[in-house]
């Protein structure tokens, strides 16, 4: 059994859709954003290091809730700047860019801190109970090495927005639920009883429990190197100034390169999460409800 088990929590975006610092959001009167319901849950599951990738816009007052956090329930807590200039070479002209360069960039920041497989999610994403559960009892399984990570993966009918058309990572996996594709793709809504996306003007359906990537994934350290290889060649094929380095396109250029494999796990819990700002009140009669049923305390960290 694995002694240090991490979380990594992806904390670092801007997102321009909620129009807002929604990874620390209190959505109940308790003040909690979603990333301490993941925090809450991935103690409960015998997690005992977090780390989260923040920017400059996190209030410093936030900073030290979480520190004091860290200190009441006695786990190792790291922070780490998602900074633009992170990982660039000498002299690389950012005068254009407005935002950091993505998940792919986010992971890296982290490797400094991290040497021991873990579990990378977003801060803006709830993933239930038993996802945590499931990825702490493959780490103890030594189920994750150089050579296979892991994807909790959600049905598609379950990861929507009422509010708007959501990006989702499709997965195409083998009869061993291998994957061998992760396509994102941006358009996804419901329209009547069919879900669709449009690519290349025209509208594609996709069944209800197909599954897809909400960045739960369980990864082996030796993620890093091959990060900061492939960032590398990212930055050097010269981007634009939006363009971003999303984790789901490194692991497919892992599996394409015969890297690694990424065996898909359907995920046991409900996702919930907030694109837009009216996806809160949404978030919010959930929450009351687990309350409710004594699966979270009123007050997470009493």
């Amino acid at each position: 059994m694995n002694s240090k088990k991490t979380l990594l929590i992806l904390a670092g975006g801007l997102g321009s859709r909620y129009k807002g610092l929604k990874q620390i959001d209190g959505i109940l009167e308790n003040n909690s954003p979603l990333l301490e319901y993941s925090i809450y849950d991935a103690l409960e599951a015998g997690f005992n290091k977090i780390v989260v990738i923040i920017n400059r816009f996190i209030p410093e007052s936030y900073l030290e809730r979480l520190q004091k956090i860290s200190a009441d329930k006695n786990f190792e807590l790291h922070w780490v700047y998602q900074d633009i200039k992170n990982y660039l070479p000498e002299n690389f002209d950012i005068s254009e860019r407005q935002k950091p360069w993505g998940t792919g960039h986010a992971i890296l920041c982290a490797q400094n801190i991290i040497n021991e497989p873990f579990i990378m999610i977003n801060a803006d994403d709830f993933y239930g109970k038993e996802a945590y559960q499931l990825a702490s009892k493959e780490i103890d399984k030594g189920n994750i090495s150089e050579k296979q990570f892991e994807l909790i993966a959600y049905p598609v009918e379950s990861t929507l927005s009422e509010n708007g058309t959501v990006a989702r990572g499709i997965c195409t996996m083998d009869s061993e639920n291998f994957l061998i594709k992760i396509e994102e793709q941006t358009s996804i809504r419901q329209e009547g009883d069919f879900i669709i996306y449009t690519e290349k003007e025209k509208d594609v359906e996709i069944k209800p429990k197909t599954l897809v990537s909400m960045n739960f994934f369980i990864f082996h350290p030796k993620i890093f190197s091959f990060l900061e290889k492939s960032f590398n060649e990212f930055i050097n094929s010269k981007p634009s100034s939006t363009q971003e380095f999303y984790i789901p396109s490194v692991v497919q250029k892992m599996i394409n390169e015969k890297e690694i494999q990424v065996l898909v796990k359907p995920s046991p819990s409900q996702w919930m999460g907030m694109t837009y700002a009216n996806d809160k009140e949404i978030l919010k009669d959930f929450l009351r409800e687990e309350t409710f049923s004594k699966r979270y305390p009123t007050d997470l960290w009493s």
